[in-house]
Order: structure tokens, then C-alpha cells, then sequence
């Protein structure tokens, strides 16, 4: 008869209840690692990879434990990262840039990052990066023109917006604020010839 084992709130409890589990069997230590680390939030194959490292578990056993996750879905990094673009782009205003830099450091595959990221179109980032600096532009008034632009064109490459983007988006919502002589300002910046 299997023994089930309580698994207390804390991380140092967690520890514990994982060293109670049997020595011997390191698929089922695997299996139960990968099953609390889901249960928060989902993850990416590569970060349960290395999770099930540091808890020395063998290589071949989390392969083994990994597959099958994969296999009845608890892991899946297309999903993973298709949620990813939709709640970094629309919750932090995200750019494709940006998103797929996260993407890479989760350990998601090219692939699955093109993909995601591809969904995203430029009118959508655009519009993204317009709500952005209308956010902002309310915090810059009072600061002299140069430093404006700056500040929202800076705010935008942050975010992973390109510059000729950033700096168009930020030329239009000056000029809807009627800000004058937008053209001399970009000359003086060093912008000249951009949007």
C-alpha cells in the first residue's frame, strides 16, 4: 500500500515532505516536484528541466517524468506561451521584442516564440504603444520638449518597442497635444528623418 505523504504550506516544509518521500524512487519525487511547481502557475518544460536538476534528480528519470507530463498535457509550452504574449502584451504593454526575450530566458523553443509572438500584429502593438504614452504623457507636462520625448520614447524601447515606432507614436501624441515645432525638436534630438 502506497503511503501518502501531507504536503505543508511553506517551501522549507515542501523540502521535507519531498526527502520523506522514498530515496529510492526518483520518478516518484519527479512526478511530485513537477506536480506542486504546477500548482501555482504554469511552467515550461525547460523550467521544470531545471528544477528537477537542482533536486538531483537523475537525467534520464526527468526526461521520463517530463514526456509524460507532456503527453497528458500538465506541460505545454505553446500554450504556455501564447498565454504569456496575451497577459505580458496586454497587461505591461509588452512589445514582440520584449515578449519574445522573456520567452527565451522561460527556455521556450524559437519556434513556439515566433509563433506566439506572430499573433501579435503592428497595428495592435502600435496601438498598445499609443495608450502607453497617453498614459504617461499626463506625468511629462511641465518638462521641457526634449525631455518629453525622451522620457516616452525611452518608456516605449523599455517595453521593446523599435525606435522609429516609438518615436512616431510619441510625435502623434504630441501634435494631438498641440505641442509646436515637433520637427526642429526631433532635429535637435538627433532624430532627424524619422517619423
Amino acid at each position: 500500500m502506497a503511503r501518502r505523504t501531507e504536503w505543508p504550506g511553506g517551501s522549507a516544509d515542501s523540502s521535507r515532505a519531498e526527502k520523506a518521500l522514498s530515496p529510492q524512487d526518483p520518478a516518484e519525487r519527479a512526478r511530485a516536484i513537477c506536480l506542486r511547481l504546477l500548482t501555482g502557475t504554469p511552467r515550461t518544460r525547460k523550467q521544470l528541466a531545471d528544477a528537477l536538476h537542482r533536486r538531483e534528480i537523475p537525467p534520464e528519470v526527468a526526461d521520463d517524468v517530463l514526456s509524460r507530463f507532456e503527453d497528458v498535457g500538465l506541460i505545454d509550452d505553446a500554450a504556455f506561451a501564447d498565454a504569456w504574449v496575451e497577459s505580458r502584451h496586454h497587461g505591461r504593454g509588452l512589445a514582440r521584442r520584449a515578449l519574445a526575450r522573456e520567452l527565451r530566458t522561460k527556455g521556450v523553443d524559437a519556434a513556439l516564440i515566433d509563433e506566439a509572438v506572430g499573433r501579435l500584429d503592428s497595428d495592435s502593438e502600435e496601438e498598445t504603444a499609443r495608450a502607453l504614452v497617453v498614459r504617461k504623457l499626463r506625468a511629462t507636462r511641465g518638462l521641457d520638449r526634449d525631455r518629453r520625448i525622451r522620457r516616452l520614447a525611452g518608456m516605449l524601447a523599455r517595453k521593446g518597442y523599435g525606435e522609429g515606432m516609438a518615436l512616431r507614436v510619441v510625435r502623434r501624441a504630441l501634435e494631438e497635444e498641440g505641442e509646436p515645432d515637433l520637427d526642429e525638436a526631433m532635429d535637435a534630438l538627433g532624430l532627424e528623418g524619422l517619423p
